[in-house]
């Protein structure tokens, strides 16, 4: 039993701190649904059964996101967050402006979980945490609720989860995907496309892309390099997109050459290659046809597949 004077104290952190009131309420709620119960709103397009709520089984499937079982973490958690949260289009489904900002303080907290390890099932909490928040980042653009200092500091978690994640492994054939690299990576790219995305965070994203990239230490095989490049482009097709910032970073990727001094090459400086091959070669590809490109963007385009020429 309780002190009175603990019972003051928690009462006062939970009060002071919306955060801890809020993970506190979700490591000691229970689920009172198990996976048939979500396998069957799955299979009814999502619907959220009569007499639920979506926010309250939103707080069941989040602790879900951290599961090895593809299923509950993939197939069920995310996917079902992610209808409710972004393509939501029945009033049932739709989470009020100040229910997704109760979630979403746990949700960038997840990104920070364990940090630093690698091969180990901690990532998926992270890595799935990353990808429910670029669905958070797609609401935003649709519904704005973040506030400015919210939506920065949003974006600061993202590009340092993107420079300190150090499980880059993609897929996993039993327990599915993990995909860290690829999962921020969309995260960035709704980020990128919003209001608030600023001049100097071009350069921050460009150099978070390139830190990613070297720290690495192997070759992306499951379309990590895309998503980036998607991420890149973002940026690229804004209004207010500066040449200078993507030069800068295309004159950093020519500088990885060196790797053919060595012969045979080193693998890791190779794996650097060939990771800046595959993403040029990515967001060239998916250079808009039909829509006009800026000027800048023009340029951009140009001096990446000439950079592409020579390698």
């Amino acid at each position: 039993m309780s002190s009175p004077l603990v019972t003051a104290l928690v009462s006062f952190t939970l009060a002071a701190c919306p955060m801890a009131h809020a993970q506190a309420a979700a490591s000691t709620l229970t689920p009172a649904h198990n996976r048939q119960y979500f396998r069957d709103i799955a299979a009814h397009h999502f619907s959220v059964p009569a007499g639920a709520s979506a926010f309250t089984l939103a707080q069941e499937l989040t602790p879900w996101l951290a599961s090895p079982d593809p299923e509950l973490r993939d197939t069920l958690a995310y996917t079902t967050l992610d209808v409710w949260i972004r393509h939501a289009q029945l009033p049932d489904m739709q989470f009020t402006d100040a229910q997704l900002l109760t979630l979403l303080p746990s949700l960038q907290h997840n990104l920070t979980a364990a940090i630093g390890e690698s091969g180990t099932d901690s990532v998926f909490k992270r890595s799935f945490s990353a990808l429910t928040l670029a669905s958070f980042a797609e609401r935003d653009l649709q519904q704005p609720f973040l506030s400015p200092a919210q939506y920065r500091d949003l974006l600061a978690s993202a590009l340092a989860y993107l420079r300190d994640e150090r499980d880059t492994r993609g897929f996993d054939p039993t327990k599915g995907w993990i995909h860290s690299t690829a999962h921020t990576a969309d995260l960035l790219a709704a980020l990128a496309r919003n209001p608030h995305f600023t001049v100097p965070d071009q350069q921050a994203l460009f150099t978070a892309v390139e830190q990613r990239l070297h720290s690495a230490g192997h070759v992306y095989t499951f379309g990590e390099q895309d998503r980036l490049a998607v991420a890149l482009l973002c940026v690229i097709t804004r209004d207010d997109f500066q040449l200078t910032s993507f030069q800068k970073w295309l004159d950093s990727v020519q500088q990885d050459g060196i790797v053919w001094q060595k012969s045979p090459p080193d693998p890791v400086p190779l794996a650097l290659f060939e990771n800046h091959t595959y993403l040029l070669e990515a967001l060239l590809a998916r250079m808009p046809t039909q829509t006009p490109l800026s000027p800048a963007a023009t340029q951009a385009r140009d001096a990446a597949r000439a950079a592409l020429r020579k390698r």
